[in-house]
């Protein structure tokens, strides 16, 4: 009992994240710019995470194959809803400039927007719940990998959807049940996996992975690259070398 609540928990305090930055997207003038960079720094913790922690634990507990499958599973499964919701007004659900649609300009955009930023919050959610079976010791980098891309991801989009007309109540309440979502997602992932063959184990790490890297590369580092340039990789590379030494400290 006392597991799952610790990874309801860790799940809560990396949704929390994306409050933080909706708080700051919302009351502070951010120049694009900057939030382009921390976007960059974002991506570079996740891919981080991704590399170290989350591919690297699959291939350990199942092998190749399972965590090769699963990869391309979770970026397949992820694109393939992507593509759906991006033709429902949720393309660029983290941008910061004016590049999200209005109610009045797509009806319908704002719930696609809600159910797209769930889509990208529920991988990294039940990782962290799956990381913290049996002890273990993948939990604690992944929780502040997810934490620190949260931020950035809140921050841009909540600049996006007050730019497109939509309420700083939409907004919070959004990003609150994000985070709530994101707690039960990490419970589950640990109550119901906790029996799991290494294999399976392998499998649904990896499937997280392959989902978190296409998000990446389909949302984050666009937003990114639109303002920053040519110092989006520069500051990628930071990123990662954070995340690298936080989970090999």
């Amino acid at each position: 009992m006392a597991g799952a609540l610790a990874a309801g928990g860790w799940g809560l305090c990396a949704g929390a994240a994306l409050l933080v930055g909706a708080a700051a997207g919302s009351f502070l003038s951010v120049p694009p710019r900057w939030v382009a960079l921390i976007m960059a720094f974002g991506s570079g913790v996740l891919i981080s995470a991704v590399s170290f922690d989350l591919m690297a634990e699959a291939h350990e507990l199942g092998g190749t194959v399972p965590t090769v499958a699963g990869a391309v599973a979770g970026a397949a499964l992820y694109s393939a809803a992507n593509v759906l919701l991006a033709r429902h007004g949720a393309r660029h659900r983290k941008r910061s400039g004016a590049q999200q649609p209005s109610e009045q300009e797509q009806p319908g955009s704002g719930n696609a927007i809600a159910v797209g930023a769930l889509l990208d919050g529920i991988p990294e959610s039940v990782v962290i719940g799956t990381s913290l079976l049996g002890g273990g010791h993948v939990g604690t980098a992944t929780v502040a990998a997810v934490f620190i891309s949260n931020l950035p991801e809140g921050l841009a989009s909540a600049s996006g959807m007050q730019r497109a007309g939509r309420s700083r109540t939409y907004v919070f309440i959004l990003w609150s049940a994000i985070a709530v979502i994101s707690a039960l997602a990490a419970l589950a992932g640990y109550t119901l996996l906790g029996d799991a063959s290494g294999t399976t184990m392998a499998a649904i790490t990896a499937l997280a992975a392959g989902a978190i890297l296409a998000m990446i590369a389909d949302t984050m580092i666009p937003e990114a690259f639109e303002q920053a340039y040519l110092l989006t990789g520069f500051t990628t590379v930071l990123g990662f070398l954070t995340a690298f030494m936080l989970s090999h400290g």
